[in-house]
């Protein structure tokens, strides 16, 4: 049997090993601590299997798929790292949970002479006012972080055995490098800690004020609660991340005298200003906390569980279009002026370009029920980011911040999730370094990205290899910080939500034909913009409504822009019985309220020039074609195998899954209707096949089961209740 060796059998190490215990990992289970008394508890309360003062005790014991787990304070790790280069196999893993990761790569190396591969650094985001052994607790870590913060050396078997074990143990594990990790921990963790412990000194020393505590409220405790922790292991962490605190630490000294300067000068404005953007900062903290559902593994796994048949009847609003939600932040960030948007996507996608803007210095107050306030910098007022800038799952957030950081004057790192991580970047990336600008990605084009901006660029012509708006997008926002004029042709017509914006926003954008160009060197002027609702999360309920017999529904205020209806001309030519109103044009974007009635569904050959028009709603209407009359075929459509899943892999394993017979293609599908059964579906973490195998329990004649469905809040928060609203049999199962 494989062993864990705990070194430090307190909160930190002994919290571990009670939580593997409870997931059953078969490990014997070893403490090591000094003190007699130490051991004995651990052994007594069932911790550890037993346990030993030192670690060259156990050390001949241990060999490959052992692990060493060093929960010591901060300070004292360095010893520990001493002991395990002198005295292990270089099979054993060696971890360690210490709060600070910059001194202790500098121990491992100077321990062994190099970086190993079997030593993977890692601190857990947990912990407790208490301390020793009494204080383990087995479900300490869930749902909290676990950053991990392997190096070019690490060995990816190691990697991910530790990466593993804190699953097991409920943790959500995250990847970051030793310096980044210093710096977020210094300004989110260490810094807190020191102002609570010095709050507290400082007022507890206020001679004039000697009873101060006794009238404290519920906010001083609150605030305070943190100057309880343990004293020794705080010292360690000043002292062993000083560096990093200081800087932190700078940035608030400078914030309070700013406000204690407005405070004497009574002046109001400066302290309503700096009390509105901390108080929409804390605010989107809170909604980050409570849409961090991102990753199954990680996090609460969330699946769908639905009853066959239903009725699709009503009239709603689904949320606002993610496409212009993205632009509306990235271009009123851009302006010169306030822009108010109205309408806004709250979903995790677009809460991520809001809080890559943030972290480049843009004071952007919501969302709010919709509203977001953008105080725009101008093309050349964003601020370098204080660390890589993290686009969750959103493409399009990293494909056209791309661009903009392509003309800054500094680094700008782009990252994402598992998901994004494994999507191409190069269609970005090319284009940017034919304009002129040094652009690092890594194997085979994938994210994370790095773009180096040089504070200009220069203007091309490009023929997009493909139909893409974000490669679009991309290379026209490039191109505002070009040297002439920048220009496009595309092969196909795709969205045009950035040129209609930008002329939005002021800005010259020419359009002949298939031809898009905008010189360099204007500016953008704020103005309000009222996101229409998506289309693309329209289309469920649309494709609903269309397989469903007796289904009378209307959907409001939607876009339909000419780029982005092909949706709606292929279900009409499938037979649908679909009807557009009150048509209007709001902020450059067309909208109308849809109408669809059921209708019998034809199978059809899609036509070709639809294909980028709906190229997002083909998981629906895969949907739609499984309950038509006749087949369907799909082709030019590659791009689907290219987004967050392999979408016509995916949505052909689904529908086999359910009876259904369909053949993938290179680029498309063949889709033979027939009985649609019941079955289990998984959406490889692809928010869009969970609501289009949502959409089919509607035909379907048995249960439907639909895995991992927790990425549904990227693009489309309160997707559950508005589907029960208009009919659907569901019902959600966190787990």
């Amino acid at each position: 049997m494989n062993k864990l060796v705990v070194v430090g059998v307190g909160l930190i190490g002994g919290s571990f090993a009670a939580a593997l215990k409870r997931a059953k990992v078969a490990f014997e289970y070893i403490g090591v601590a000094r003190r007699e008394s130490v051991r004995q508890e651990a052994v007594a309360v069932g911790l550890v299997d037993r346990a030993v003062a030192t670690l060259a005790e156990v050390a001949p014991e241990l060999g490959e798929g052992d692990v060493v787990f060093i929960a010591v304070p901060t300070l004292s790790v360095a010893k520990v790292i001493e002991d395990c280069a002198r005295l292990l196999d270089p099979k054993v893993i060696v971890t360690d949970g210490a709060s600070v990761k910059g001194s202790i790569l500098q121990a491992v190396e100077a321990a062994y002479g190099e970086i190993p591969g079997q030593v993977v650094l890692g601190h857990p985001i947990a912990g407790s006012e208490k301390s020793g052994v009494s204080a383990a607790d087995p479900y300490l870590y869930r749902k909290h972080k676990v950053i991990l913060t392997p190096t070019a050396q690490t060995d990816k078997s190691c990697l991910r055995k530790i990466s593993d074990l804190w699953l097991l143990a409920g943790a959500e594990v995250v990847y970051m490098d030793v310096e980044e990790h210093d710096q977020v921990l210094a300004a989110t963790s260490h810094l807190p800690h020191l102002l609570a412990f010095a709050l507290v000194d400082a007022l507890a020393r206020d001679e004039e004020h000697e009873n101060i505590f006794r009238y404290a409220a519920g906010g001083f405790r609150d605030f305070t609660r943190i100057a309880s922790s343990d004293p020794q292991m705080w010292h360690d962490i000043m002292c062993a991340n000083g560096a990093a605190i200081v800087r932190s630490l700078d940035l608030f000294t400078n914030n309070i005298q700013y406000l204690r300067d407005a405070i004497v000068s009574q002046e109001s404005t400066k302290i309503l200003e700096l009390f509105t953007r901390a108080k929409s900062s804390r605010d989107e903290f809170a909604k980050l906390i409570s849409h961090r559902t991102r990753d199954a593994k990680m996090q609460n796994i969330i699946n769908y569980r639905l009853q066959p048949g239903g009725s699709v009847t009503g009239r709603i609003r689904v949320p606002g279009d993610k496409s212009i939600s993205h632009r509306s932040i990235m271009l009123g960030s851009l302006a010169e002026g306030t822009t108010q948007v109205t309408g806004f996507l709250e979903g995790e996608d677009a809460l991520a370009t809001i809080a890559a803007f943030r972290g480049m210095g843009v004071q952007i107050e919501g969302p709010e029920a919709g509203r977001v306030t953008v105080h725009g910098v101008g093309l050349h007022g964003l601020q370098p980011p204080a660390e890589a800038l993290n686009m969750g799952n959103s493409g399009t957030s990293m494909r056209l911040l791309s661009g903009i950081a392509a003309g800054q004057s500094f680094d700008v790192t782009l990252t994402g999730d598992e998901s994004l991580s494994k999507r191409p970047m190069n269609r970005v990336a090319d284009p940017l370094r034919l304009m002129g600008v040094t652009v690092d990605t890594q194997e085979g084009g994938r994210p994370p990205i790095t773009i180096h901006g040089k504070g200009k660029t220069q203007a091309i012509h490009y023929d997009l290899p493909m139909a893409s708006a974000q490669v679009k997008s991309c290379v026209l926002l490039a191109g505002l910080y070009g040297e002439g004029t920048t220009s496009i042709t595309e092969p196909a017509p795709t969205r045009d939500h950035t040129e209609r914006m930008l002329r939005g926003f002021g800005y010259p954008v020419a359009t002949d034909g298939a031809n898009v160009s905008l010189p360099g060197g204007g500016k953008l002027v704020a103005t309000d913009i009222d996101v229409p609702a998506d289309i693309s999360s329209a289309t469920f309920f649309l494709v609903a409504a269309a397989i469903t017999p007796g289904s009378d529904l209307t959907l409001e205020h939607v876009g339909v822009n000419p780029t982005r209806i092909g949706v709606i001309n292929i279900l009409r030519a499938m037979g649908a019985n679909l009807q557009l109103s009150n048509e209007r044009e709001v902020g450059g974007e067309p909208v109308a309220d849809i109408r669809i009635q059921y209708a019998p569904l034809k199978g059809i050959d899609i036509p070709e020039d639809q294909v980028p028009l709906a190229i997002d709603e083909f998981p629906a209407l895969f949907i739609a074609a499984a309950c038509a009359e006749g087949a369907t075929r799909l082709s030019g459509a590659e791009e689907l195998r290219v987004k967050e899943s392999d979408r016509i892999q995916v949505m052909a394993d689904g529908l086999v899954n359910l009876g259904v017979k369909a053949t993938p293609t290179p680029d498309g599908m063949i889709i033979e209707p027939g009985p649609i059964g019941g079955g289990d579906i998984f959406t490889h973490h692809d928010h869009r096949i969970a609501m289009a195998f949502t959409v089919a329990a509607l035909a379907a004649t048995d249960e439907i089961r639909i895995h991992d469905c927790a990425n549904v809040a990227t693009s489309f928060p309160g997707f559950v209740p508005l589907a029960k609203q208009v009919g659907i049999l569901i019902e959600e199962q966190t787990l």
